[in-house]
């Protein structure tokens, strides 16, 4: 397939027009192609967006261990621009996060819309104080026997742990776990010392930045102040703007350059449904109408129910860039999860992954391995 006079954001995300023929899945070639094709003038072609972190979306969570329900959040992912993405559970019991490990792998392959990149393990090896709307129940000490028989029942293919350091002796975890995935820090007590020994130890994520962790003040810089000062940690950001106010999150990009943010949706089933009662990790959540995301029964915030394609476009209303807002829906979240030479960008020899929009970013068309979703 050739598709003529592409306007879109290269590998170094400027923008440029050019041919670009697709085959077999991947971008063969950009620049003058000769032959026939479809003139894709009037457009514009951002790279297809990553989300690392959803746990559902459609009616569909991934919780749920069942292909119906990957089917659902992969086809409202595609349809909303997000092209790759890590299925992620909750703090679950052993034998279910098996089950889930082996439906995604099971499944993977077979997307009815946007691609499995992999799996992101939230939990269980949290701390009860930050628990969150992680259930209870659940919550334990970390332990590498558990973290290899998931890993392995999945195919290999975890590519992100959510851990609370401080919770357990979690040195030879760290070290463990961080030579297979990344492994992040997040619903966790942890204080500045802990947080970056944990990083010293190979940590190099954190989850859903100033949600459900120790935040930064001027006397102790907690979880979010150690990310923020680490130059090699990703920090996952929910621009829902309900979970992190727009003030703090032009603040947060403006510390964090172009190159370290990834937005996340962390959305749940509830996401694209509208206002009701609905299930999140065994507990009842509800979405308020007009709400911006779902809340436990005491008020806690729990799930978004966004996704990062509106979310890019908040980011933009809010004032942030465009370039750092389009890497950190793009490129930077493939590169948290070790992908980058495979999706994230427009260029040759990466997936055929594109969204088509028009010049105010209202998506027209989505290409996975360049197939038209």
């Amino acid at each position: 397939m050739i598709l003529k006079n592409v306007c879109f954001y290269n590998e170094l995300f400027k923008k440029e027009v050019a041919d670009m023929e697709i085959e077999n899945g991947k971008i063969k070639g950009i620049g003058v192609i000769e032959g026939d094709g479809r003139d894709m003038s009037g457009m514009v072609a951002l790279p297809g967006f990553v989300d690392i972190h959803i746990h559902g979306a459609a009616g569909g969570d991934c919780s749920d261990a069942s292909r119906e329900s990957l089917d659902k959040v992969s086809a409202f992912l595609a349809k909303h621009g997000v092209t790759s993405f890590c299925a992620t559970s909750m703090t679950l019991g052993h034998d279910t996060l098996m089950n889930i490990a082996k439906t995604v792998r099971e499944y993977r392959g077979g997307e009815s819309g946007a691609k499995i990149a992999g799996i992101n393990l939230e939990g269980p090896f949290i701390a009860m104080s930050k628990k969150g709307a992680q259930n209870p129940a659940y919550v334990r000490a970390g332990s590498v026997e558990e973290f290899d028989e998931i890993y392995s029942a999945s195919g290999n293919i975890v590519k992100l742990i959510t851990i609370a350091p401080e919770a357990f002796e979690s040195d030879d975890f760290i070290k463990h776990a961080s030579k297979k995935c990344a492994v992040s820090i997040g619903h966790s007590a942890a204080n500045a010392a802990e947080a970056q020994h944990a990083f010293d130890m190979g940590a190099s994520h954190a989850t859903h930045l100033y949600n459900a962790m120790t935040p930064m003040t001027h006397r102790e810089a907690g979880i979010v102040g150690t990310a923020l000062d680490n130059d090699k940690v990703f920090c996952e950001l929910i621009c829902d703007g309900g979970h992190i106010c727009p003030a703090v999150l032009r603040n947060t990009f403006k510390i964090l350059g172009e190159n370290r943010a990834c937005v996340i949706s962390d959305s749940m089933r509830a996401a694209g449904l509208g206002a009701g009662e609905f299930e999140l990790g065994g507990q009842k959540v509800y979405v308020r109408e007009g709400g911006k995301y779902a809340v436990l029964e005491d008020g806690t915030i729990a799930a978004s129910i966004s996704n990062i394609f509106d979310e890019f476009k908040n980011l933009l209303s809010f004032g942030v860039d465009f370039k750092s807002a389009l890497k950190s829906c793009t490129i930077n979240p493939a590169k948290a999860i070790g992908m980058e030479d495979e999706i994230g960008s427009i260029a040759p020899g990466k997936a055929a992954d594109i969204v088509f929009t028009d010049e105010n970013f209202n998506i027209k068309e989505v290409y996975i391995n360049g197939i038209r979703a």
